[in-house]
């Protein structure tokens, strides 16, 4: 259905071809009299048909499902005592802030509802990706082509796998946080704005002394983060499965304005020396009673896109773009981002992505590069190298480097391994975080998926992974699907993790 707004405008704009030369009839096209072909000069019927095959651009290879909206964000705490970002030196200043709302692994035309991770990138100053969950499935960063193929289609059936899907996640148990936190009820949001956000990565704020601080981002959703039941999540898979894309149109068509407050957690490199976890593992939380949330500003989306296509599918969303006084962290995961979302971007929409509209700076841009298809902003006659003749200025960098994280060491091919620690969390998740009900529904949740693989290795060896969470989770799986109970996989005590050491003599061993 069309929005209102479609409905109560009209603009009288008269048709015409793409370079602007009016039409009489959009239907007709010429020919060489009643029955004969098609005459080659048409430009019309010529450049609809053109343009008609080129419409499609590379659907993202994650998120490609998604809807959006705009809004800001408003600073409302002072955190000047912890960054020099422009952005936070008042309270009260606002950004413009564009969101689009996508699940993970499904394509373009798949279900809101599905069991998926969801992420919520954003773009204001800094601009950030968030996901609905505070953990991820990974911390080594070569592992992620690998594990987004298995929540994807089988290269020969080209069906979505059980086997596969729980035969990568039961050889990297240090997933296991993640994988109950998707099998729980939080695996199926209901709709994208009853949710919250995590940045999941750790941050550095800076200072103009340089000191800094570690921190985590959380975006909690106002209304509070509600959920569908397994089977309503499916049924609307069939009956309606843009349901997230509508829900949000609807509600801000509405004025009904979604709206999250924005909190962050610090931990200082001394207090990150000491954690009992590594503060740059995508796989833990930070505890809230060691380090509590601060409120530090909130979002409101209050506008709908006017074209869905230019504003919310070329939106270009990546971790690397920051601002000075907020940094990237040495989180090897985060690292690899800060290349692969822009590079994503150039493919898809080409190296020039950046001047498009919705991803333009706010800021003026001055630089060297030149050129490269979709050029708009081309910098006029100013030289495109570092010009005596016609200088640049320089702006001093806003803070120094400290004496943490100055690494020195010889090049070594690096891979986490899995500890006991890695059953913390998730063990606390299990026995101290879900009352019986939620434990239940997650057992039938694993059982409804894990019993739809064919190899009873991976089903052993994934059971094998929630006995090492808790014996009782693996057991009431193994019934429900009708397997052999196991007994916990064998990991490294968790005296042998490899502890956090920010600095180069701290690192040498």
């Amino acid at each position: 259905m069309p929005s209102q707004q479609t409905f109560s405008s009209k603009d009288g704009a008269v048709y015409t071809t793409s370079n602007g030369a009016p039409v009489t009839e959009p239907y007709a096209a010429s020919k060489l009299g009643s029955h004969g072909p098609l005459l080659l000069q048409d430009f019309h019927h010529i450049d609809l048909l053109a343009h008609f095959d080129r419409e499609r651009i590379p659907e993202r290879v994650v998120h490609a499902k998604g809807a959006g909206a705009h809004g800001y964000f408003e600073v409302t705490h002072d955190i000047t005592d912890l960054t020099c970002a422009a952005l936070f030196k008042k309270v009260g200043t606002k950004a413009r802030t564009t969101i689009r709302f996508s699940t993970v692994g499904g394509e373009s035309g798949s279900a809101d509802t599905a069991r998926d991770p969801e992420a919520s990138p954003s773009k204001s100053a800094p601009r950030r990706v968030f996901n609905n969950t505070p953990v991820f499935f990974i911390r080594d960063p070569a592992k992620f082509p690998h594990f987004i193929h298995t929540q994807k289609r089988d290269p020969q059936t080209h069906l979505k796998d059980p086997d596969m899907f729980w035969d990568y996640l039961s050889q990297n148990p240090e997933s296991i946080h993640q994988v109950m936190i998707l099998f729980s009820d939080r695996g199926t949001p209901d709709g994208y704005f009853h949710e919250h956000g995590y940045s999941g990565h750790t941050f550095k704020l800076c200072k103009e002394d340089g000191t800094y601080v570690y921190t985590q981002i959380h975006v909690r959703a106002d209304g509070g983060f509600k959920t569908l039941s397994t089977e309503t999540a499916g049924k609307l898979a069939g009956d309606n499965p843009d349901y997230g894309i509508q829900t949000l149109f609807e509600s801000i068509e509405k004025g009904q304005y979604p709206s999250w407050t924005v909190y962050i957690q610090t931990m200082t490199p001394e207090q990150a020396e000491k954690f009992r976890y590594n503060v740059l593992d995508l796989t833990k939380i930070w505890p809230h009673k060691e380090f509590p949330l601060r409120q530090v500003g909130k979002i409101v989306l209050n506008e709908n896109p006017q074209n869905y296509f230019a504003e919310i599918e070329q939106a270009a969303f990546a971790p690397s773009h920051l601002v000075p006084g907020f940094e990237a962290s040495a989180d090897p995961v985060l690292q690899s981002r800060l290349f692969s979302y822009p590079d994503t971007h150039r493919h898809r929409l080409g190296v020039n992505y950046q001047q498009l509209p919705i991803n333009s700076p706010v800021a003026p841009v001055a630089n060297f590069q030149r050129d490269g298809q979709g050029t708009f902003v081309s910098q006029g006659a100013r030289p495109n190298y570092q010009s005596s003749i016609v200088p640049l200025k320089y702006s001093k960098r806003p803070f120094y480097s400290h004496k943490h994280e100055q690494f020195l060491g010889g090049a070594t091919l690096d891979l986490s391994e899995v500890t006991e620690l890695d059953f913390e969390q998730p063990r606390a998740l299990w026995s101290k975080v879900m009352d019986d009900g939620a434990r239940e529904r997650l057992v039938q949740n694993f059982a409804g998926h894990l019993g739809g693989a064919k190899s009873a290795e991976v089903k052993a060896r994934q059971l094998s992974v929630f006995a090492a969470v808790d014996q009782g989770l693996s057991d009431r799986v193994a019934k429900a699907i009708g397997a052999p109970t196991v007994k916990p996989l064998k990991v490294k005590p968790a005296a042998e993790a490899l502890r956090f050491r920010p600095n180069a003599s701290a690192n040498r061993n």
